[in-house]
């Protein structure tokens, strides 16, 4: 059995976080640790010794986040084996693995599998859905069994690493920010759980919800932690977007593994 299985994730809408959870179960180690480096004063840098570390992680058209290569960069061992997981829109992860597979053979981890789950479009709304209620429970099935199987790996001593889809040098980058969220006065309550929420901290709260739109990563972590529904997306661009997805990406995708 696996002494310690390290799990580090940036998960703004949740997605991330239920996936390596449920890889956490089927590994089967004797403790979890969790490593959330979701929002700003999440101070979790640390050198990880022994087991086994799962790094989740959102797809951001097609690429690692980039606040989120930022807050991984804290993490370093000498060769501790490595799980990769993308959580995606049902669009396409694209180069995100192969980027996240450089980034922590950096810091000195050795990867030994990596795995594709379908979640939630960020972007998604009941009238344009895309990817609604993923990952399921098929899903979390499925990453229970990938758990299981990395378990079975490093038992026998494979520490091997995957062949991994994906391309160097990795797509060109899509710049985030300029537009955000916004705020329905009428229904909001100045609960500040959007604030609460945010990953890159852009949003403040005063006598009105504040938000600097330069900055916004449009992760959608404020609609979906609103509980009076008041953060809306409603830029014609965002619209767009979600159109396009549900014209071109509305049949279910399935995980994908590598071992």
């Amino acid at each position: 059995m696996l002494p310690i299985a390290h799990l580090v994730y940036f998960s703004p809408t949740g997605s991330t976080h239920k996936i390596v959870t449920a890889i956490a179960r089927g590994l089967g180690a004797e403790q979890t640790v969790h490593y959330d480096v979701t929002l700003p004063q999440a101070s979790c840098a640390a050198v990880l010794g022994g087991g086994v570390a799962v790094f989740g992680i959102p797809v951001y058209a097609g690429r690692v986040p980039e606040l989120c290569l930022q807050r991984l960069q804290d993490f370093r061992s000498a060769g501790v084996p490595a799980v990769l997981v993308a959580l995606y829109g049902n669009r396409a992860f694209e180069d995100t693995l192969v980027e996240l597979r450089d980034l922590v053979t950096r810091q000195g981890f050795k990867v030994v599998a990596a795995a594709a789950f379908i979640g939630e479009h960020s972007y998604a709304t009941k009238d344009q859905p895309v990817a609604l209620g993923r990952p399921d429970s098929g899903d979390l099935e499925k990453a229970v069994t990938f758990g299981r199987q990395v378990a079975g790996k490093l038992e026998q001593g494979k520490i091997i690493p995957p062949a991994i889809p994906g391309n160097t040098p990795y797509r060109d980058r899509v710049r985030f920010g300029g537009i955000a969220p916004e705020t329905l006065v009428e229904k909001c309550t100045l609960c500040g759980q959007c604030a609460a929420s945010c990953p890159p901290g852009v949003i403040t709260l005063t006598d009105r919800v504040i938000t600097d739109a330069a900055n916004c990563i449009m992760c959608c972590a404020c609609i979906k932690n609103c509980q009076p529904k008041a953060r809306i997306f409603n830029h014609d661009f965002i619209r767009e977007k979600r159109q396009q997805l549900v014209e071109h990406c509305s049949r279910p995708k399935l995980p994908q593994t590598f071992l």
